[in-house]
């Protein structure tokens, strides 16, 4: 990869991530300030503590958006970055750019996601 196109998608991961982190402490400091004190009965207490966990369940995922920007871009420092961890061909620039976390080109992503299906039992 050309070292411009490089240096595109990791602003491109930078700015991702500043984002993600912005969401991260907003989503958390939104649910600390969700207090017990204004509640008046058991079902008050549970929407609030329903709104609580899936605010933290938004951080959890959010956070792992981070984990997975932080894994791009040291594949773009050590210089892997934009080959498929699974085959090692070149991951075509379209998909870097809808998904700029990409490990994987198209055809190894859905030769993974077929086998993590099947690995799920059916009822």
């Amino acid at each position: 990869m050309r070292a411009e196109k490089r240096a595109h998608f990791r602003q491109l991961l930078l700015d991702q991530l500043r984002q993600y982190t912005e969401q991260i402490r907003s989503d958390q400091a939104a649910a600390l300030e969700l207090n017990n004190e204004d509640v008046k009965d058991s079902v008050d207490l549970s929407v609030l503590d329903l709104n609580k966990e899936i605010m933290f369940r938004l951080g959890e995922r959010d956070s792992k958006l981070v984990a997975d920007i932080d894994q791009a871009l040291l594949r773009i420092e050590e210089g892997s970055y934009g080959i498929c961890a699974r085959c090692g061909k070149p991951i075509d620039e379209r998909r870097l750019e809808a998904l700029p976390t990409a490990r994987y080109d198209a055809a190894c992503q859905s030769i993974i996601e077929q086998e993590s299906q099947e690995e799920i039992p059916s009822l």
